[in-house]
C-alpha cells in the first residue's frame, strides 16, 4: 500500500514495485487519515509512508495502524533525511525509514526485508538514537523482564542489534555465519514479543542493554 499526497509520487512507486514478480500494489491513501480506513479494509502486508501530509502526518497514521493487534509492516520514506523523523517513525511502530531517492533495487528490498521482520534502518540512525534518541537507563538494570529470558549468547546478540550493528558485523564478531545470526535473531524476537528488529533496539536501549 502506498500513502503519499503527491499523485505522482505514488504513481512512480507503484510502476517499480509492480515491475517485481513478487511484489503488487493493492491500495493507495493519500494522507495518514485515510490511510487508516484504507488499510483496515485492504490488509496490505507492507505500507509505504510518506511523513509529511495533509489532514493527518504519516508518524500518527504509523502509530495508530500499527496499534492493531494484528497489523502491517510499515516503511517510513521521506526525502527529508531529518533523524527527528526516524527516531519518531520507528517510535511509532514503524520497521523502516528509507529516503525517496533510493534506486528501484533498494526500495524493493527494503519492501521485502521489512515483510518477513527484518528492519530497514541504518546504523547511523540506530546510534544516533543511542545518543539521544532514546536514554537508556543504567547499564546492568533493566525494566524489561523478556530480556531474562534469554541465554547469555541470545543477550549478546541482543545488545550488538541495540548497538546498531548489522548481521554480517554481528557475525564478524561472535564468528558466526549469517544464517546462524538470523536464528538467534529470531529465536529473540519470539522469546521477547517482539515485531521486528526496530523493537528490540528501542526496548534494548529502555532496559539499559547498552
Amino acid at each position: 500500500m502506498l500513502v503519499d499526497d503527491n499523485a505522482d509520487t505514488r504513481s512512480g512507486f507503484a510502476m517499480t514495485l509492480s515491475a517485481e514478480p513478487d511484489l503488487s500494489i493493492i491500495a493507495e491513501a493519500a494522507d495518514g487519515q485515510e490511510a487508516i480506513g484504507v488499510a483496515i479494509g485492504a490488509e496490505p502486508d507492507v505500507i509505504l509512508m510518506d511523513v509529511r501530509m495533509p489532514r493527518m502526518d504519516g508518524i500518527e497514521a504509523t502509530r495508530r495502524i500499527t496499534a492493531a493487534a494484528v497489523s502491517p509492516r510499515v516503511l517510513i520514506l521521506t526525502t527529508y533525511d531529518l533523524d527527528r523523523y526516524a527516531f519518531d517513525g520507528l517510535a511509532a511502530g514503524a520497521s523502516g525509514f528509507l529516503l525517496k531517492d533510493a534506486t528501484p533495487d533498494q526500495l524493493a528490498a527494503a519492501v521485502r526485508a521489512v515483510h518477513e521482520g527484518d528492519a530497514v534502518v541504518t546504523p547511523r540512525i540506530t546510534r544516533r538514537m543511542l545518543e539521544e534518541g532514546h536514554r537508556p537507563i543504567p547499564a546492568g538494570t533493566t525494566s524489561d523482564s523478556g530480556f531474562a529470558a534469554l541465554t547469555p549468547r541470545e543477550r549478546d546478540i541482543a545488545r550488538a542489534i541495540a548497538e546498531g550493528l548489522t548481521n554480517a558485523e554481528i557475525a564478524e564478531r561472535f564468528f558466526l555465519t549469517g544464517g546462524t545470526v538470523k536464528t538467534y535473531i529470531n529465536r529473540i524476537l519470539r522469546k521477547l514479543g517482539a515485531r521486528d528488529r526496530v523493537e528490540i533496539v528501542i526496548r534494548g536501549l529502555r532496559a539499559g542493554l547498552v
